[in-house]
């Protein structure tokens, strides 16, 4: 991964996207347990977050009602995010272009304009811990799809914020990482 700095003028912000294929699922539940994450740490000033899909399906629309329903009870509000398609002026916008899945890796990597491959990865890489690359998507199961997302995109969050921090802050701030509580472990295939 490169060292490039954000392209933020003479205020240090870093930018990410997460993205799945419909934007109602896995992206919007990952922008909230990161924007969340982000607050907590007090970073919410330097750390900016959206969420697209590869596919227009659902554009406009707000979360999958099991999504915002998993999140609320964990304490994370979805329902001021609507879905989007990523763009290729995304690539240029954020500092991470993150894809839940292969599938949507590969559909991003089409649209990566040149230059800008470095900013696009695999949102689970920032556990590999888990040794899991993939988030998988519970659209059509059941509640338990939903639980099981939370739990990989909380243990993702943590080591994402972790490599800002070394990527982009050096130490300049404090950010105790608590360790993913046993459910992202014990969930496991």
């Amino acid at each position: 991964m490169s060292n490039h700095q954000p392209d933020v003028g003479s205020e240090m912000r870093v930018r990410v996207l997460f993205v799945c294929m419909g934007n109602i699922c896995r992206s919007p539940t990952a922008q909230g347990v990161f924007r969340k994450l982000s607050e907590t740490q007090g970073l919410q000033a330097v750390v900016e977050t959206d969420s697209a899909g590869t596919h227009a399906y659902h554009a406009g629309e707000p979360p999958d009602r099991r999504a915002r329903k998993t999140a609320l009870r964990r304490g994370i509000d979805l329902s001021d995010l609507r879905a989007r398609l990523v763009e290729p002026e995304d690539f240029r916008r954020f500092e991470y272009v993150l894809a839940m899945d292969q599938g949507n890796f590969h559909d991003l990597s089409r649209i990566c304009p040149p230059g800008a491959e470095h900013k696009l990865r695999l949102f689970m890489d920032f556990a590999p811990h888990l040794r899991i690359r993939e988030v998988p998507d519970p659209y059509y199961g059941t509640a338990g799809g939903f639980e099981r997302v939370f739990d990989l995109v909380e243990a993702a969050s943590v080591g994402l914020l972790a490599d800002i921090r070394r990527r982009f802050f050096q130490g300049a701030f404090t950010i105790e990482l608590r360790r993913v509580d046993k459910r992202s472990a014990s969930t496991d295939p």
